[in-house]
């Protein structure tokens, strides 16, 4: 009965189980944790350790999945936004940096030094990250380590939730005090940043190489970010700088120009079975996880959030009181390292409606705290991160 097909169909149903868990819980339990958490005890027990590799993901997910997802990354990023929001762009970068800092050169006096190469990046960022540690830790035999970078993804929410809805609820309580007292006020401006921040900018740059939309099928929008990747691949191989970085910068380049559309994947129909494809990979690392391993890690995991965090909370200070920004908040935008979109609008818009009374009052706490947390989200986890995991991917 077990067969190639069967085993798509496990890992969708592990996706599905965690999503609805993750769902039931408004996410304060990832569905990431729940899927891998899954997939291990079944590993242990029912599940074959060929479970992703039958499903035939693996070999999609490992290569061309994450070369198109991350320069289809650079076509929904808009260097508007971010001039917009520089403030927050220089509050995310100096509180990653404290991270780096703090994990690099304490890390490695109490825990394995490979293990804080391989679970940094993890920490600093999403499953793209995640992904290329994991891989290669592997491919230069560190087991433990490409085990401990998925742990690392799949853990890192749990610790910035909690400290974040603090931070979130006391700057809101300031910011309502403020509010009631009449010493500021919100306006259509303010209002109608909050509608646009989460949407996809359409390309304003050039249109010389934009393909007419009647030619633009989705196979075509795939086959351009093929060929921009293949392009990043190139520029990797002759400058010695990851082809995962050149396929983000790429991406933003060839959005300007006009040859990829603006949020390619989605446009194409195709972000979930690429993200799909992708995870599973991720995931298939576990299989070489054994229940004296997890104990192994438990102790440096819960060592290098610490860390992490505690450098993200000094240089969040010391950035706070250059650019004259609220500590609280500061925090909050750094804090979205850990969970990302759309964690980080579901954090900040729940927020809001605990704090506020009426419409008038949510409305205009999202104007102050919405447009920062998405951006700082996008910051940390669609692009730094990725440079990061580039950098470290050479350390191991």
């Amino acid at each position: 009965m077990y067969n190639f097909v069967l085993a798509f169909v496990i890992c969708g149903g592990l996706v599905i189980i965690g999503e609805l868990v993750s769902s039931w819980t408004k996410a304060w339990v990832p569905s990431v944790f729940v899927t891998a958490c899954l997939l291990l005890v079944g590993y242990w027990t029912v599940i074959p350790t060929t479970l992703v590799a039958d499903s035939k993901l693996v070999p999609f997910g490992s290569s061309i999945a994450i070369f198109i997802l991350i320069t289809h990354m650079g076509t929904v990023i808009s260097l508007q936004r971010l001039i917009e929001q520089w403030k927050t762009v220089c509050v995310c970068l100096a509180g990653l940096f404290g991270m780096c800092v703090l994990c690099y050169f304490v890390g490695p006096i109490l825990m394995d030094r490979a293990l804080v190469i391989a679970g940094l990046p993890p920490l600093t960022g999403g499953i793209v990250a995640a992904t290329m540690m994991q891989s290669a830790a592997a491919s230069k035999g560190l087991m433990a380590a490409s085990v401990f970078a998925i742990t690392m993804y799949c853990v890192q929410g749990f610790a910035g939730y909690p400290i974040t809805a603090v931070c979130l609820k006391r700057e809101g309580q300031r910011l309502l005090d403020e509010f009631r007292a009449g010493r500021v006020q919100t306006n259509a401006a303010d209002l109608s940043e909050v509608s646009k921040v989460v949407e996809v900018p359409s390309s304003t740059g050039l249109t010389i190489l934009r393909i007419p939309e009647r030619f633009n099928s989705p196979i075509v929008i795939l086959t351009k970010l093929g060929i921009v990747a293949w392009l990043a691949s190139l520029m990797g191989m002759w400058t010695g700088l990851s082809g995962a970085v050149w396929a983000l910068v790429f991406g933003v380049i060839f959005n300007y120009l006009g040859f990829l559309d603006s949020d390619a994947l989605h446009k194409a129909n195709s972000y979930n079975i690429l993200m799909f494809a992708l995870m599973m990979f991720v995931f298939s690392g576990l299989k070489d996880c054994t229940p004296e391993m997890l104990m192994d890690i438990i102790g440096p995991m819960i060592i290098l959030v610490i860390l992490g965090v505690i450098g993200m909370f000094v240089f969040s200070v010391i950035i706070a009181k250059v650019l004259r920004l609220s500590f609280y908040l500061a925090f909050a935008n750094c804090l979205t390292a850990l969970y990302g979109f759309p964690f980080d609008a579901i954090i900040t818009e729940s927020t809001c409606d605990a704090l506020a009374k009426n419409q008038e009052e949510k409305d205009f706490l999202m104007s102050r705290l919405f447009p920062s947390m998405i951006v700082g989200g996008f910051v940390t986890v669609t692009i730094t991160s990725v440079v990061i995991a580039s950098i470290f991917v050479n350390l191991l």
